[in-house]
């Protein structure tokens, strides 16, 4: 059953049981570990055989595959970017042992991180088209399973939890950028990855934080709390810059998320002096765990062109390997204003760039591949595509919950709608700059928006259906609540003292008619989203098609 909202169950006497701090804190998960990971691991293996699938086909390299497929092979080679022959591509797909280096290092826009990953890939299956996807369709599988987790922890469904990885393994365009090696897909990994851990280090800290008041900790600042979680999200936040510059921005607009949180906790626990404490106790280390971390596991993703000679601008190394990393700083620091001379400098036109506010509305798609066939389609003119464009329904409908989500912040500071708000925002909002500088774009830049879509579109689902019924005399409830106290005002029952517990939890709202409605929505809505993408899914995919079937997926004319 899916909720959104933690509930107290009616017992038989008027009187209700007065929760704990711990359970006002960090209410538990309903469901057991079970049905909590097999539904998710369910989703995953459908996304996994969506994105496996034909995963070698076109036989060809499309799009940027051309820059992003030959930067990681030559990683793998040679510890950095190498210059390559003209027809490097053509002799790729007919030979994948062809000799394709010229002389020389090359310059390259973008960190090696998500290069190293698409170069395991052709190390396990060659430098073919499967063997250059291969990492990109795991990590877009596997992000389909650390959403339904995600989901699951903040809603405290797993039926929700596994609503959104369904919608995140049908959008067709993490679909198309999970099937391409691009690197867009593993900035969404990495963020995602990050975000993860960040949700779960709320719980667990909330938790540890409820159990030591409880214990005596009566410090006025509250005690301190180690947030081990957040160690993983330096490193993975650290990765998606590390893949891209933009993984910056996530790692500033959730670095504030968490001092937020840190806040709002202290403050729900009756710190005497929260703010205070929060400053003294948790801001330093937050500070060292998500940008000293982060700035430690970017700089080692380049540790091919630190430890091994020849990269650009690098040259010669010292014959001291432990004497490497720091005569490397003079000459990375100038890669990097290169790099940055070269992206505040790109301006020139492509027929498929699009501006930040269009990406929302999917107003101009990207053609990764197109060709007309001779035949194979049963008629006289065949048309065959990678489109990449996200399912429309699941985008139209996510730009009504973000909606729904701010509306949900503003009024009942509900801290999942503020994360999720942040996590879109990062992505979207701060692309703004570069579009008012005519910076060059596409709309697979908006692939790291993606699960924070989703997430908005499962929250306000969850609200629709409205809170599970419980049975008389249980106190469990099936989701956390809704606790303003991170981003805003705390509810009238917030404990009043350390190691107090809150005088009552809110009365659920009359069951019954709501919930068949809302679920009805709700599954009408997921329905809609898995025609759509399988309506789309020959354009997405490759597939042959006679040229007016083609023709009847492109709705619009900006899609072409």
């Amino acid at each position: 059953m899916a909720t959104t909202d933690l509930v107290a169950a009616p017992v038989a006497s008027p009187r209700r049981r007065t929760p704990t701090l711990r359970e006002w804190l960090a209410p538990a998960i309903p469901g057991g570990a079970l049905a909590g990971w097999l539904g998710p691991l369910l989703v995953t293996a459908l996304a996994g055989f969506l994105r496996f699938y034909r995963l070698g086909s076109p036989h060809a390299v499309v799009f940027d595959e051309t820059y992003y497929a030959k930067d990681a092979l030559a990683l793998w080679k040679f510890g950095w970017e190498h210059n390559t022959v003209d027809n490097a591509d053509k002799m790729l797909i007919a030979d994948r042992h062809a000799d394709i280096w010229s002389d020389g290092p090359s310059f390259v826009a973008h960190p090696p991180m998500g290069k190293w990953m698409i170069a395991i890939g052709e190390w396990l299956f060659g430098a073919t088209p499967f063997g250059w996807r291969f990492v990109p369709a795991l990590v877009g599988t596997l992000s389909v399973l650390i959403l339904c987790r995600v989901a699951r922890r903040m809603t405290g469904s797993t039926l929700l939890g596994c609503a959104a990885g369904l919608l995140l393994a049908l959008d067709g365009l993490q679909f198309v950028t999970s099937r391409a090696a691009l690197l867009d897909i593993f900035v969404m990994f990495w963020v995602l990855a990050g975000f993860a851990c960040l949700v779960n280090d709320r719980d667990r800290s909330r938790r540890q934080l409820a159990e030591r008041i409880e214990a005596g900790d009566l410090s006025p600042y509250g005690p301190f709390l180690m947030h081990g979680w957040r160690w993983g999200a330096g490193i993975c936040l650290g990765l998606a810059c590390a893949t891209k510059w933009t993984g910056v921005f996530y790692i500033a607009g959730f670095g504030l998320m968490v001092v937020l949180w840190d806040y709002g906790a202290r403050r729900a626990a009756a710190v005497r002096r929260p703010a205070a404490g929060t400053l003294l106790l948790e801001a330093g280390p937050a500070f060292v765990q998500l940008v000293v971390v982060a700035v430690v596991a970017y700089i080692a993703s380049w540790w091919g062109w630190i430890f091994k000679p020849g990269g650009w601008g690098r040259g010669e190394v010292s014959g001291n390997p432990l004497w490497r990393p720091v005569e490397a700083m003079p000459d990375l620091w100038h890669y990097h204003k290169e790099m940055l001379h070269f992206h505040t400098g790109l301006d020139a036109s492509h027929p498929y760039q699009s501006w930040p506010w269009d990406w929302p509305i999917l107003r101009r798609p990207v053609a990764f591949f197109y060709n007309e066939p001779k035949s194979g389609c049963g008629a006289a003119r065949c048309s065959r595509e990678i489109l990449g464009i996200g399912t429309p329904a699941l985008w139209w409908g996510a730009l009504a919950a973000l909606v729904g989500v701010l509306l949900l912040w503003l009024v009942l500071r509900d801290w999942r709608a503020g994360a999720i708000l942040l996590g879109f925002l990062a992505g979207w909002l701060t692309w703004f700059p570069s579009a008012f500088a005519d910076r060059t774009m596409f709309l697979f830049y908006a692939t790291p928006m993606i699960p924070f879509m989703v997430l908005a579109v499962v929250l306000v689902l969850g609200y629709l259906i409205g809170p599970a019924s419980t049975t008389a005399g249980a106190h469990a409830a099936s989701v956390p609540r809704a606790d303003p106290s991170d981003f805003g005002h705390p509810l009238d029952d917030v404990p009043e003292g350390a190691g107090a517990t809150a005088q009552r939890l809110q009365p659920p709202p009359p069951a019954g008619l709501r919930r068949v409605v809302g679920a009805a929505a709700a599954g009408a809505f997921l329905l809609v989203v898995l025609a759509n993408f399988a309506y789309f899914y020959p354009i997405l995919a490759a597939q042959t098609l006679p040229y007016d079937d083609w023709h009847a997926r492109i709705w619009f004319g900006t899609w072409v």
